[in-house]
């Protein structure tokens, strides 16, 4: 598929994930979540090896690899202090730099240290924990980090067709925030409430962090205003992050993988469905440690995509 054609599938993708995250939201993030997501964590993970996870090192991915364990682990059994879940993520994230940027050990040494300074000095700061244990795992992994990658290839490519499509894609979500249609509230079901309950911090933090609402207990995120505007956002996010990489398959080619290795991609996303139709929160306790992987092993990407546009910034100033 040509570029042009793909962008213009893709703010039809946009279109059409902004569209049913008004009329079902609850239901449609719970079926992007449990039907595109472990395809999506699986196909990522095996194209970001065939790319060396974006790193200098051959096995700097190890280290983030260690961390995620170390996360999975302390979800179940927490540390006295449930704040080191927010300083080992944004110490994985702030490592990154010297994982994409410095082949010498030495440097590497002297950046990670200064990212240990970094995070015992932000750790201090109010909002630290809400802003990197709760949000950057989920909504800005999915909707600030995707938008970036777009902007990133749309940057390199001069794209104009990407261009409208990052647009629609702002204006999609600006219109999801300010248009708030009572008619199409309605009774989530028991099964749904069931199944989201585990996602119900996340909401319930952007209610309030955002002032949107005051709300007092997570159930009210499906009862309240904000708690359906709220839940658009999210299912529009997440269902978009993963058709975009679907919908990218001829450009970034991660199917283009052994036989083997494609079948047995193939048949951990059965199973994993399988897992989610059986008992939804099994499937999200089972796929735990490969979700949050992919978010992990992920972050190099993410540095090199705000650093290409960082540079395409200022050599654009510098016209």
């Amino acid at each position: 598929m040509k570029p042009n054609a793909i962008h213009h599938l893709n703010t039809g993708l946009i279109v059409f994930s902004c569209l049913l995250s008004f009329f079902i939201p609850f239901e449609l993030f719970l079926f992007s979540y449990g039907v595109l997501g472990p395809l999506h964590y699986l196909t990522e993970i095996g194209w970001l090896h065939k790319k060396n996870y974006f790193t200098k090192g051959k096995y700097d991915f190890a280290f983030l690899v260690g961390a995620c364990v170390l996360l999975v682990y302390w979800n179940y059994n927490p540390p006295k202090n449930f704040g080191f879940t927010a300083d080992l993520i944004f110490l994985s994230l702030l490592s990154c730099i010297a994982f994409v940027f410095i082949k010498d050990w030495l440097y590497r040494l002297a950046v990670i240290t200064l990212s240990f300074i970094a995070v015992a000095f932000l750790n201090n700061s109010p909002n630290f924990f809400i802003w990197v244990a709760i949000f950057l795992p989920t909504i800005i992994h999915v909707f600030i980090f995707t938008w970036a990658f777009m902007l990133f290839g749309v940057i390199k490519e001069r794209s104009i067709p990407g261009i409208i499509s990052i647009l629609v894609l702002i204006a999609c979500s600006v219109l999801i925030i300010v248009i708030q249609p009572s008619n199409l509230y309605y009774t989530v079901s028991d099964y749904t409430q069931k199944s989201y309950q585990r996602f119900g911090d996340l909401n319930f933090y952007l209610i309030n962090y955002f002032n949107m609402d005051k709300l007092t207990d997570a159930r009210q995120i499906f009862t309240t205003n904000a708690g359906f505007v709220i839940m658009r956002f999210i299912a529009f996010a997440y269902t978009y992050h993963y058709l975009n990489w679907f919908s990218k398959t001829s450009v970034i080619k991660w199917h283009q993988v052994p036989k083997n290795i494609l079948l047995g991609t193939i048949a951990l996303w059965l199973i994993s469905i399988a897992l989610y139709v059986y008992d939804y929160n099994l499937g999200l306790q089972v796929l735990f440690f490969l979700s949050f992987l992919h978010v992990f092993l992920e972050f190099p990407l993410n540095v090199v995509s705000f650093t290409g546009i960082g540079k395409a910034v200022v050599s654009f100033g510098k016209k």
